[in-house]
């Protein structure tokens, strides 16, 4: 994909309060704004990198971009599903991440243990591919590492 590394930086915001509840899953949303600054041509699916909470440690993450048929969303969303467990929420925080691949395009599902279940093995498939070398280098990128306040590409 052309668009791929693709380095995004902003503050989490509430969602649709589905990730955590309706589906066990947790996830970091980007707000309108950061979501209308993807690339327009950038395809909807689930994709994976790292991610990093507030310039603290870096972790696995798998990542929607589209609307989620599931829920018949009205306005495009940018998901983040970082693969660790954090003891708090953390609205409001700054997340940057490091898109590096492409797992699936968007689709929808006949139910919601299906909707679970394929997220699940997207799960699975970002962790492998992050072990792979050629991924694993992106972890320690200096992008992580930004000062406070700094901005990096315009985020």
């Amino acid at each position: 994909m052309k668009h791929l590394p693709y380095f995004c930086r902003g503050e989490v915001v509430r969602g649709f309060g589905r990730g955590s509840k309706e589906l066990g899953i947790p996830t970091a949303n980007f707000s309108e704004e950061i979501v209308e600054k993807f690339p327009s041509d950038i395809p909807t699916g689930i994709y994976y990198g790292w991610a990093s909470v507030a310039n603290g440690d870096v972790h696995k993450m798998v990542l929607s971009i589209g609307w989620n048929p599931y829920y018949k969303n009205v306005k495009k969303s940018v998901e983040t599903h970082i693969i660790h467990s954090f003891k708090e929420d953390f609205y409001g925080e700054n997340l940057s991440i490091i898109i590096l691949g492409y797992i699936r395009p968007e689709r929808n599902f006949d139910s919601l243990s299906a909707l679970i279940a394929a997220i699940h093995s997207d799960i699975e498939e970002a962790k492998k591919n992050l072990d792979l070398p050629e991924h694993q280098k992106y972890k320690d990128d200096n992008f992580f590492h930004v000062p406070e306040g700094k901005m990096v590409n315009g985020h």
